[in-house]
């Protein structure tokens, strides 16, 4: 590889790192409002929430990328035009194709490290963060009972604890059942418990216990005094197995899903479609920069700047990615926004790779050069 492809791809990569860290750290900043609420009412440590976070930012990555080598490729292809870079290299011989080169290597490469996050990576990432987040929602010692207030805990049970010591023990308990229909409810008062929590159920025992119950017919206060009393707590679904949802399955388990599932087979729709946009996704990458190559160098370069051309390049490249949204929508309903997803992908990219190679000269002459300029030029 000659020097200056060495040198600009050096640059390109550069500036997509710095613009992919920016925006990466914007994303985690966002990302982390959503789980310092959950982490914070759990009484979680500082090391799940880092991890929460950290865990939700490779799906991200597929968004992030495209768009970080797109803006490096607008920003350094525009400096070396204003520095006459650009100019000097074209003197020497060096055609548009071959500028392009840097470029066009550095979104191949981006597109390979894409496919891995977006076949693998990124959904193993979002399944382990959604399981710590269904392990931390399911810790009702943490996120549902708390201390010097009567916790509501589904339909007729109310509970108030003095105290919650830290290895999870409770400490003067107060609770009041209802949910038994044509039965007087009860008042359980206990010095100490602590919470049991199952795949199947979740318990609070509790010991040391003065059970109340009112009768209202005969007007009598009943009383009965135990050394342990246990009240099942009602059925809140965290605790039941999650079923993964696609975006959450890697490539392996999109295309073997569980025939004996129901909820699997009535989305095997959904699991094709998100087949189809890991693989074309991540073309982005390379169809992007290339857009942005094909305005940028075709046509004549102006030392000053060409404002114009990047905001036209930027114009283009968003109506690609809101298109291929649209598709990828449109696909969960119809095979059109599959084919749409590939031709959004694909066609840019080979129209690009087409007029910048030297294939499409002689239509750029033609285009470029019109018949007014080339009957001045032969007048000349």
């Amino acid at each position: 590889m000659k020097i200056f492809n060495l040198y600009l791809l050096k640059n390109l990569g550069i500036a997509t790192a710095f613009i992919t860290l920016v925006l990466t750290f914007i994303i985690f900043l966002t990302q982390s409002l959503r789980f310092l609420e959950i982490v914070i009412n759990a009484g979680s440590s500082g090391s799940t929430f880092w991890i929460l976070t950290s865990l939700a930012l490779p799906r991200f990555f597929e968004v992030i990328l495209p768009i970080a080598i797109m803006a490096a490729t607008l920003f350094q292809y525009n400096k070396m035009t204003t520095d006459s870079e650009l100019i000097a290299m074209r003197a020497t011989g060096h055609s548009s194709f071959s500028l392009s080169k840097p470029a066009i290597i550095l979104g191949c490469i981006i597109t390979v490290l894409l496919w891995v996050n977006t076949l693998w990576i990124a959904p193993a990432s979002l399944a382990q963060m959604q399981k710590m987040k269904h392990a931390i929602k399911t810790d009702f010692s943490a996120l549902l009972f708390k201390e010097g207030v009567f916790n509501q805990i589904g339909q007729g049970l109310t509970v108030y604890i003095s105290q919650k010591r830290d290895n999870g023990e409770l400490v003067g308990l107060m609770i009041h059942d209802t949910r038994e229909k044509g039965k007087p409810p009860k008042t359980v008062l206990a010095k100490y418990g602590k919470i049991i929590i199952s795949d199947k159920k979740q318990q609070v025992i509790v010991y040391d216990v003065l059970q109340q119950e009112y009768d209202s017919l005969n007007g009598i206060l009943q009383k009965l005094t135990t050394d342990r009393y246990t009240i099942d707590l009602p059925e809140s679904g965290l605790t039941q197995q999650r079923w993964a949802e696609p975006d959450e399955r890697t490539i392996n388990q999109l295309l073997r899903p569980d025939y004996d599932d129901a909820r699997d087979v009535r989305n095997l729709r959904e699991f094709s479609v998100e087949v189809h946009r890991r693989f074309t996704s991540p073309l982005l990458a390379l169809c992007f920069p290339l857009i942005a190559l094909t305005i940028l160098l075709l046509g004549p370069l102006d030392r000053r700047g060409q404002m114009h051309k990047i905001i036209v390049a930027v114009i283009v490249i968003m109506a690609v990615q809101g298109l291929f949204l649209a598709a990828y929508n449109l696909a969960r309903n119809s095979n059109i926004g599959l084919l749409l997803m590939y031709i959004l992908t694909l066609a840019p990219t080979g129209f690009c790779l087409f007029w910048l190679s030297g294939y499409s000269e002689s239509t750029r002459r033609k285009l470029l050069f019109t018949p007014q300029k080339l009957k001045s030029k032969s007048a000349a």
